[in-house]
């Protein structure tokens, strides 16, 4: 293990999970994963892996063949994940954040139908908040669900979906007016719907199509989709926690633990930054001695070490925080804004002192340098996240009279 980002106060269960996926991420992820990026691979047999490990089913009660661990430990082995390849680590966070949704929100029906067959990874899940044309703002959504008898029919376009193709549980979110009179605040006329699928591109189920993948920058490998319904029938018991009206807070809850997710992201990139920077400088001679003997290569590895350091400690501490039952939007918004803004940073650093062959595809760091930018968006902008913090700061220093 490296000297960086230890934990303090693990159990034994948690460490011998964590030194699992490390050797896995080591000989399963690393020696694969520029290649697969670079060809914009699924990597089917890393998921194979994970799914041998058990660790679609982490975080999902031991009631339902999960097991039963906490965020934090989730979180970990998401750093870990990340810092083999981020992309993998994307792959079994929107699962994570429906298992989530439905163990803390869903009817019993629901939570018997479906987690099982997740903590297995027969099912994999994704989740669809966002649209073409509303960013981050949730309550734009024009997506709508209408009742029809015992079913609902869903009609519009949902954007940014990881996992949109390989998935085959999707949670979206649309409008529903339904029971909510005209004036309603947006936040309360939304509701989430569990839509099983089948795994693919086209058309997945009668009045649901998802087209191909988006091609990216970077984050490759892993599937981005849109989602377009047209007509899309739903029973009524598919309405996640069987009540309308419901679904803003439910994927608010959700995105609290996705925002510790890409927290974690962030650390475990910066984690593979770090390293590959400061093996490289060790290598790489200048003016007969080593770059890493130059005080300014020193100084940068003296950064960069205390920002890894720095995002792992406060990406722990929302993880924890949000274990005990607390209220964490405060401490996820500040570990996301932190490890996202850190691991751009340090991939930065670790870029220049490559030098000329940073910008070399053989070299790993050019993936890293197009993967991080990924997390500065995912999950909420900083921009967003520094409103949350603002306002939540408010509410803590509210001054008195």
């Amino acid at each position: 293990m490296s000297r960086l980002a230890q934990t303090a106060g693990l159990t034994d269960v948690q460490r011998e999970i964590l030194s699992t996926v490390r050797e896995f991420v080591d000989k399963e992820i690393i020696p694969v994963a520029t290649e697969l990026e670079h060809r914009d691979e699924y990597p089917q047999e890393i998921v194979d892996g994970l799914k041998e490990l058990g660790l679609f089913g982490l975080m999902i009660p031991e009631e339902y063949e999960g097991l039963g661990e906490s965020l934090l430990t989730y979180a970990l082995c998401v750093e870990e994940i990340a810092r083999g390849w981020m992309s993998v680590s994307g792959i079994i966070n929107t699962h994570f954040i429906v298992a989530y949704m439905l163990k803390q929100h869903g009817t019993q029906e629901q939570k018997d139908h479906f987690l099982p067959r997740m903590a297995l990874g027969e099912v994999r899940g994704a989740f669809s908040m966002s649209e073409p044309a509303l960013g981050s703002d949730v309550s734009a959504i024009t997506s709508k669900a209408v009742k029809d008898g015992d079913e609902y029919v869903l009609n519009g376009q949902k954007m940014w979906l990881t996992n949109g193709g390989t998935s085959t549980l999707v949670a979206v979110l649309t409008r529903s007016d339904e029971g909510h009179p005209e004036g309603t605040a947006p936040h309360k006329s939304m509701t989430t719907f569990l839509v099983e699928k089948e795994p693919g591109f086209g058309e997945v189920r009668p009045g649901l199509t998802i087209p191909g993948k988006i091609d990216k920058m970077g984050y490759k490998g892993v599937d981005t989709t849109e989602l377009i319904m047209d007509g899309l029938r739903i029973p009524a018991n598919r309405v996640l926690g069987g009540q309308t009206g419901r679904g803003f807070y439910q994927m608010m809850d959700g995105v609290e633990v996705g925002r510790v997710n890409v927290a974690a992201r962030g650390c475990g990139v910066a984690q593979r930054a770090f390293e590959l920077g400061v093996s490289y400088a060790q290598q790489r001679h200048t003016f007969g001695k080593p770059i890493a003997q130059h005080q300014a290569i020193q100084f940068k590895l003296a950064e960069m070490a205390t920002k890894v350091e720095a995002a792992h400690a406060m990406m722990v501490n929302a993880a924890r925080k949000k274990d005990s039952g607390e209220r964490n939007d405060l401490e996820a918004g500040m570990a996301k804004y932190l490890a996202s803004e850190y691991c751009k940073e340090v991939v930065e650093d670790a870029f220049r002192i490559h030098g000329g062959y940073g910008f070399s595809k053989e070299y790993e760091i050019e993936r890293l340098y197009r993967e991080a930018p990924m997390l500065l968006i995912g999950e909420g902008t900083a921009e967003i996240q520094k409103m949350i913090i603002g306002r939540r700061l408010l509410e803590e220093y509210r001054l008195q009279g």
